[in-house]
């Protein structure tokens, strides 16, 4: 119960700010042992936020699991499941921009296919990074020319999230 009123409160702050212009978080100086686990820990799409308008999650986005391993290596589920897309698989590491916002980098071709970039890599802006939690920003060119502003809120898969599957 704690952990459910401690993700709505975050995801509230996070949701009503810009973060473009709130100072960059900082990452744990164990920030690989909360993404990654021991050696791998898998992480669950508990809430999208597509231009800070929750959106409906579908069945893909329900299933949706996406694995950090230790050693730079990610992977999701997709394939697994009926008309979700392509499975991805790239490298994933940290990096920092000037102004010093942490980013998680996804590199591999498959990025390429996937998300429709003309790139092999994507970054992934860290807004909230905890043993249960991973916020991450992007920006993103859905179905048209026109780019939106993503924020995917990932939880420890054995977290259970009320209301994942609302609709309007």
């Amino acid at each position: 119960m704690k952990q459910s009123i401690l993700l709505v409160i975050t995801v509230i702050i996070i949701v009503s700010c810009n973060s473009d212009k709130k100072p960059p978080f900082q990452l744990p100086e164990n920030y690989t042992k909360i993404i990654a686990g021991d050696s791998a820990k898998t992480w669950k799409l508990a809430r999208r936020y597509n231009n800070k308008t929750r959106m409906n999650m579908g069945d893909c986005f329900l299933s949706y699991r996406a694995t950090y391993l230790d050693h730079g290596i990610m992977y999701d589920n997709n394939g697994e499941h009926e008309d979700c897309g392509g499975t991805l698989t790239a490298n994933w590491s940290i990096y920092h921009s000037k102004d010093n916002y942490p980013y998680i980098k996804l590199k591999g071709e498959k990025l390429k296919e996937l998300m429709n970039l003309d790139n092999d890599y994507k970054f992934f802006k860290i807004l909230n990074l905890n043993d249960t939690l991973m916020i991450l920003e992007f920006k993103h060119k859905q179905f048209s020319s026109k780019e939106t502003t993503l924020v995917d809120i990932f939880v420890s898969e054995n977290i259970a999230i009320k209301d994942r599957a609302f609709h309007w």
